[in-house]
């Protein structure tokens, strides 16, 4: 007769916290509980580089944010978007998200839509890097909702400057 021991995971935990096992997971391996999540990033935009406010790019560089819920309606007002350097930004006015809706964060400036999906960091810097970031997104409470490592070589296998996530 075998006799099988079972262990809880917060048993497993504290083993292997006890025993110095406990390895750093990578940023993009969590996963957090919110109904919305990044869909993906064009992170670099397509041509040269331009910052100009009138006649550059950065409109083309943005972040797709989905709700993957299948029931609530979620508000983005009071949730943030971050990179690793600490770019940030904040949803101040209301965006309704249904069910399986999603926003576009596009850089430079522009009028917000809720019809037409997208809202403009009103800011024509570009904040993702074209080499590699991450992404941090946070709920209004402070706590992370999602975030996503990347590397161009990595997770850009052909080359476009866009990385899909949660499809």
């Amino acid at each position: 007769m075998r006799i099988r021991y079972a262990l809880t995971a917060s048993a497993a935990t504290a083993a292997a916290a006890a025993l110095g096992l406990a390895a750093a997971v990578p940023a993009q391996a969590a996963e957090y509980s919110s109904a919305l999540k990044i869909k993906g990033v064009q992170y670099d935009a397509p041509g040269r580089d331009s910052n100009k406010c009138s006649g550059g790019n950065t409109k083309n560089e943005y972040l797709t944010i989905k709700n993957y819920s299948k029931t609530a309606t979620v508000n983005l007002k009071g949730y943030k978007v971050k990179d690793a350097a600490g770019n940030t930004f904040t949803f101040k006015n209301s965006h309704t998200l249904q069910p399986g809706d999603y926003a576009s964060l596009r850089g430079g400036r522009g009028t917000d839509s809720d019809a037409k999906n997208v809202v403009y960091r009103q800011n024509c810097n570009f904040i993702w890097n074209n080499d590699k970031d991450t992404i941090y997104l946070y709920k209004p409470s402070g706590s992370r909702a999602d975030v996503h490592a990347y590397t161009k070589k990595a997770n850009d296998r052909d080359g476009n400057g866009y990385i899909t996530y949660h499809g």
